[in-house]
């Protein structure tokens, strides 16, 4: 391990962020191996990435087949089928009035930067308004719609004009519903015509920004606001979808039909793939050439993704997913009785966040110390939120029953060690 890890320090930018001092070997279902010989109950689902667990025998045995036919031609010089017929599901599956179409990528930033150009090209007007605590990717817009500086923004200059950003509500910060829209129509009186503004984009959820459900009226109120000014609103479901919150799409929760939603991660199944599903009229709405990339929608990614959704769908995950957010939660509620330091439990389905304030301030280090205790004890876990201050829990939904109660016994445990 201390070569490979010199090796990484030698030949790879400190820019990247490493959370793991070990590394991997082999990975299945919830259990990652590493190179050294130990065993860690994975937490972390690769960000979100592995709903339905590391190499699930359907995906791979999809994989291996698709291996043996072509393994690449570009969607938009030769097409294929699974690429289609992955559309034509999501079509149906999508919480969107109305007549859909999808097109697909590699990366959730290629999908939230595409749904800016789509939604831009249907409105013939250049503002984009998102939400302070979002993250929507690193390439050039979409890190300027991210409203999170350290470390996403921070050294990197000026973002993209024509971006502003409005309070996300957050009640133990302080921040209502009513002081959400208010910064809203704050920004839309002092800083850009509602008339000029192309997109609102949010999370339902927020993932980086510390797991934070948007209030079914706030999303109600932003349905709302769009539609008064002609705005499309694109829910950002990069990392809710496929699931997580106990649905297939988050948007699924709140009754309020989005134009335009963004989707990766989960969707692959560990392969990189993202897309966006929005209503006909508004992805019409670029010219042919203006979407579209080398490697997007790979054919090797979409025969995964359709096995995805029918591993969904069988194994019914959206259960499962209820059922263990349900377990973590109980759990992280009886102990915030007896450890004050626990500000807050809050989620939808097994998207769960825990938030840490010491002293009446969020406390970071608290966080850190229960990361790290969690990991000498074979536990792997993420922190998120603007003051690096929330633990998240990102579980592969297929994760044993029997796994998940250790993995609860460690979380208890690191929990308790690390606020003493």
């Amino acid at each position: 391990m201390g070569d490979l890890l010199g090796r990484r320090l030698s030949a790879t930018p400190k820019g990247i962020g490493i959370v793991c001092d070990w590394f991997v070997q082999e990975a299945y279902n919830a259990t990652l191996k590493s190179s050294d010989g130990r065993e860690f109950i994975d937490f972390a689902g690769g960000i979100a990435v592995l709903n339905v667990g590391h190499r699930h025998p359907r995906v791979i045995e999809a994989v291996k087949k698709q291996l043996d036919q072509f393994t690449h031609t570009a969607y938009q010089v030769s097409p294929y089928e699974s690429y289609i017929e992955l559309a034509e599901k999501i079509n149906a599956l999508a919480p969107i009035e109305g007549t859909k179409k999808t097109c697909f990528f590699t990366t959730g930033g290629e999908a939230t930067e595409n749904a800016i150009k789509i939604a831009k090209a249907h409105t013939k007007r250049y503002g984009v308004i998102a939400f302070g605590g979002s993250f929507h990717g690193r390439t050039s817009m979409a890190v300027s719609m991210t409203g999170k500086v350290v470390p996403y923004k921070a050294e990197l200059g000026v973002g993209n004009p024509g971006v502003y950003h409005a309070y996300y509500p957050n009640a133990l910060h302080g921040v209502s519903i009513g002081d959400s829209i208010k910064s809203l129509e704050h920004i839309c009186k002092s800083s850009i015509s509602p008339l000029d503004v192309a997109a609102i984009i949010f999370e339902p959820v927020q993932g980086e920004g510390g797991f934070n459900p948007a209030p079914v009226e706030f999303v109600a109120e932003l349905r709302e606001f769009c539609n008064t000014h002609g705005i499309v609103l694109i829910a950002d479901e990069v990392q809710t979808g496929f699931a997580r919150t106990g649905k297939m799409f988050a948007m699924e929760h709140f009754n309020v039909s989005p134009d335009l939603i963004c989707m990766a991660k989960s969707l692959g199944g560990g392969l990189p793939l993202s897309g966006i599903v929005g209503k006909a009229e508004i992805m019409d709405a670029p010219s042919p050439g203006g979407l579209g990339g080398t490697y997007a929608g790979s054919p090797l990614a979409t025969v995964a993704a359709l096995e995805v959704l029918e591993i969904i769908k069988e194994e019914r995950l959206n259960e499962r997913a209820q059922n263990l957010g349900v377990q973590l939660t109980q759990k992280l509620q009886t102990l915030q009785q007896e450890i004050k330091e626990i500000a807050e439990v809050r989620g939808l389905g097994s998207m769960v966040a825990m938030e840490f304030f010491k002293e009446g301030k969020p406390s970071p280090d608290l966080a850190k110390g229960v990361q790290k205790e969690a990991m000498d004890q074979g536990l792997l876990l993420l922190t998120c939120g603007g003051y690096g201050n929330v633990i998240r829990f990102l579980y592969p939904l297929t994760i044993p029953q029997e796994q998940f109660d250790r993995a609860l016994e460690i979380l208890e445990h690191s929990i308790k060690k690390a606020v003493r």
